[in-house]
């Protein structure tokens, strides 16, 4: 598939704002995500390409207003790049299967890894445990 007919098909897939963050490295407002407050069991996966990526177990309140997660499932599904848009030095998170945007990482989050795993609700979807993926 070539990539216009890949962003094509994303277009149709994905909600406006999706579509933004995840394939433009856009971000949603804060404190307007649907799981910024969901507190339900089971795994957050990528809006894009459907990989889980974050458990329920490590999410917590950061008070950012963004869903925020100690540790992602497993230090392969994300990669980390340097992001200085907007004037600021940050690190990017992305899904490592399929590339789309997912939010940024900062070294203020809780014990044991003091990471924060900062990522826009669109760009996920949520699995209730015990819910067929």
């Amino acid at each position: 598939m070539t990539d216009t007919k890949r962003l094509e098909a994303l277009r149709a897939k994905l909600s406006p704002l999706a579509f933004q963050v995840t394939q433009e490295k856009g971000t949603e407002r804060a404190f307007s995500g649907e799981y910024n407050a969901n507190k339900a069991p089971g795994t957050y996966r990528c809006v894009v390409c459907d990989t889980a990526l974050f458990s329920s177990d490590t999410k917590y309140d950061s008070g950012s207003g963004w869903p925020s997660f100690w540790l992602p499932l497993a230090g392969d599904r994300v990669t980390t790049t340097r992001d200085t848009s907007h004037g600021m030095l940050r690190v990017a998170v992305d899904c490592a299967k399929c590339g789309a945007h997912l939010g940024h990482v900062f070294d203020d989050g809780p014990q044991p890894t003091g990471q924060r795993f900062c990522i826009n609700s669109v760009s996920l979807d949520f699995k209730p445990t015990g819910e067929p993926r």
